[in-house]
């Protein structure tokens, strides 16, 4: 795989109406490499006058943006994609230097930003009000309009697919948005905000501020002339947003990860299957909200459930994301820290540690990718969420036993069953306390379905026609046709 050669400058800036700026705080923080724990360059740490420059200029900005045609947002927004889809490889060259995943995983995060834009550019001609039938003396109907400036504040796992997840429907719907990424991997982003301006977007409609959450993210979530909040990361982050945010009565969307259950019958492809689960939780290192990091299986076919992704797990390759591996480092030398110390919180609690479970004697942030048996659904390893290279194996007598080691978690973001039995299908996924289900496979979501979680996992949803909920406002309009007027109260 012939990637593009990329230079990475000394020192990144603000991007705020259109221009790279430097910070008012004169603050810069290190970018590592993940597949050597180098200092490659250094990002830009905004502070509370850069998100007032930031704000008031996108708020500048939506007063024209929001009036520009649904047509034309369409067609810009469409651009965008094309950027995108012709710069794939440059991204994802940038995302596996500075995230450190594989470079066939960056590519198709980069692919799926391109999705995004593309999928939401087709919706912006037809955001449509209701007629409401209310009777013969009034017209009364609905408008979705913008919010107005809308917050970002996106994960250091998939940055740059995570930006167009959520600047795509904002624009269409006739928002404009600050984003801030995580410290860690804020270079696509970076990149991603030029080639929105490339592309025809006008001056200040995207911003992106780094930084810092005290720095940066605190005085963004509780600006007074942010009008909407999207984010993704952790409860104990989210949780903080929402306190921000409700001394501005600022509405917020919220994806706060998982602990996510995989169940396996017995009559389960087991081959297949095996296959499934190992992809599900070792996937860019096990760094996915959404990942299988729960298995669920059945005491009949335990064992060789077990071996069969043992034996996948084992012949994995491990190395830099740049020669492709089967998996990549971690993100940063504090996350491997925080996975290492679960890897030993689940020896501690009893669990048999039947692969991996070892940090690699090399340079940079890389785990081996960590089987546990013998879990009990109490244990740490299974109610928290680790958010990496491990997986937690618990065996189940029956259908009910299942269901209930499932739901029994404080998270509901995905779950997955593993059966030929359609009846049964329907009947656990009826019940599972998540907001997706997968049958058969996981990660199967796309761009057109909704995501999001139940319980801690998250408020609304992304993706899908139901993000523009969290975009767009209903404002109603009643108009008096009646001769005479009518006379009504409220309540009525």
């Amino acid at each position: 795989m012939v990637q593009p050669d990329i230079s990475f400058k000394e020192r990144y800036f603000l991007f705020i109406g259109g221009e790279q700026m430097p910070p008012s705080t004169d603050e810069y923080i290190s970018s590592y490499d993940p597949a050597t724990g180098d200092s490659f360059t250094e990002i830009a740490v905004a502070g509370s006058r850069d998100v007032d420059e930031a704000v008031s200029t996108a708020r500048t900005a939506f007063e024209s943006w929001r009036n520009v045609s649904p047509e034309k947002r369409g067609r810009i927004v469409h651009r965008i994609g094309r950027k995108i889809r012709d710069s794939t490889d440059e991204l994802a060259a940038i995302e596996c230097k500075d995230q450190g995943k594989s470079i066939s995983q960056a590519q198709s995060d980069m692919r799926g930003a391109w999705r995004y834009f593309e999928y939401y550019s087709g919706v912006a001609d037809k955001l449509e009000g209701q007629s409401v039938p209310v009777g013969s003396d009034q017209v009364d109907f609905t408008l979705r309009e913008p919010y107005g400036v809308s917050a970002q504040i996106t994960p250091w796992n998939f940055p740059g697919n995570l930006f167009a997840r959520g600047v795509a429907p904002a624009l269409v719907a006739g928002n404009t948005v600050v984003v801030k990424p995580a410290p860690q991997t804020a270079l696509s982003t970076l990149r991603l905000a030029k080639l929105c301006s490339e592309a025809g977007l006008p001056e200040g409609a995207v911003n992106i501020i780094t930084g810092t959450g005290e720095s940066t993210g605190q005085p963004l979530v509780s600006h007074p002339d942010i009008d909407t909040i999207t984010f993704t990361g952790s409860v104990t982050t989210g949780q903080s947003i929402m306190k921000h945010a409700a001394d501005t009565v600022t509405p917020v969307t919220l994806e706060l990860g998982g602990k996510n259950p995989a169940m396996v019958f017995p009559d389960a492809p087991l081959d297949r299957t095996a296959e499934s689960i190992a992809s599900a939780i070792f996937t860019n290192a096990g760094q996915v909200c959404s990942a299988a990091d729960r298995l669920l299986v059945h005491e009949d076919i335990h064992d060789q459930l077990v071996d069969r992704i043992t034996s996948i797990v084992a012949e994995y390759e491990i190395g830099p994301g740049i020669e492709d591996p089967d998996v990549g480092p971690l993100a940063s030398a504090e996350h491997k820290n925080r996975v290492l110390e679960y890897i030993a919180i689940g020896k501690e609690e009893g669990a048999t540690p039947l692969l991996g479970g070892n940090a690699l004697d090399r340079p940079g942030y890389f785990v081996e990718p960590t089987i546990f048996t013998d879990v009990q659904n109490d244990m740490r390893i299974a109610q928290e969420e680790i958010f990496g290279p491990v997986l937690s194996v618990i065996s189940f007598r029956d259908e009910e036993e299942a269901l209930s080691i499932a739901n029994d978690t404080t998270y509901g973001l995905t779950a997955g069953i593993f059966t030929n039995d359609i009846t049964r299908a329907h009947r656990l996924a009826r019940y599972l306390e998540a907001g997706n289900v997968y049958v058969n496979k996981w990660f199967g979501d796309t761009t057109q379905t909704p995501f999001g979680g139940y319980k801690h996992s998250g408020i609304g949803r992304e993706k899908g026609l139901e993000a523009l909920d969290s975009y767009l406002q209903t404002k109603n309009v009643a108009i008096d046709i009646s001769e005479e007027g009518s006379g009504t109260l409220p309540g009525a």
